[in-house]
């Protein structure tokens, strides 16, 4: 069976289907001992043998956790500042993982930590408008005006949102939570666009991604995903359970 190279490396836990373009781009993927810089190309997964960097990948065994990032943790592999990384929560893990998407290293909760590359693909791409869900806490007390504005779609300097389900948790003294929905995935959105409508956030937290919600889990722990959870969060995009 013939598949695109770029969707081979993703699928063997290498890296995104992204940065496996740019690793054929880099001339640093081999197809039976010859470089292949040319992106579609296709290959047989069942005799052609592939390599990067000079390893021979073949299919990894998946793994897939679900993260409650703590606030004050980045969201990478590495920091050249030697802050917190998420994957330093994941050392004891059988599998090099990656997070799925981003969290601000000031927003804490639900974060998805797998090695499978075509999942991470599907989930962050935008034609797939995979909802995250938040709960906000904001300056000042929101009302209905703004919180229209919110579902209609906030003009950032970057364009026009689409809308977002947002509603009033409740009120804590001179501020409130809120929570919105969206499946955009633009750089600190939900901050941007409560400020933009005049409540800027306070706090943040992710709790809800596709079919996923954190549950129990508190700041810093992680739980492998059940199978139920997988299979659903994969026909979300497409993929066969």
């Amino acid at each position: 069976m013939q598949e695109r190279l770029q969707k081979v490396i993703a699928g063997a836990g290498i890296a995104s289907r992204r940065k496996a373009e740019q690793l054929i781009a880099a001339g640093r993927v081999q197809v039976n001992g010859e470089t292949v810089t040319t992106l579609g190309t296709k290959v047989d997964v069942n005799s052609d043998e592939v390599t990067v960097d000079g390893r021979t990948i073949g299919q990894e065994t998946f793994h897939y956790y679900m993260f409650y990032k703590p606030t004050g943790v980045i969201t990478s592999v590495e920091d050249q500042f030697a802050r917190k990384v998420v994957t330093d929560y994941f050392k004891r893990v059988p599998a090099r993982m990656y997070p799925v998407g981003r969290l601000d290293y000031d927003t804490e909760g639900l974060l998805l930590m797998t090695n499978d590359g075509e999942l991470t693909h599907r989930l962050t791409h935008p034609s797939y408008e995979i909802e995250k869900s938040y709960l906000a806490r904001v300056k000042g007390v929101p009302n209905d005006a703004a919180l229209m504005q919110l579902r209609r779609g906030v003009a950032l300097d970057d364009g026009l949102t689409a809308p977002a389900r947002a509603s009033l948790v409740r009120v804590e003294g001179e501020n409130a939570w809120l929570r919105l929905v969206i499946h955009e995935g633009r750089n600190r959105q939900v901050r941007r666009m409560c400020a933009a409508v005049g409540f800027p956030v306070l706090t943040l937290k992710r709790d809800g991604l596709g079919c996923l919600t954190l549950g129990k889990l508190t700041a810093g722990q992680y739980r492998p995903l059940q199978k139920r959870e997988l299979d659903k969060l994969r026909q979300l995009v497409g993929l066969n359970s």
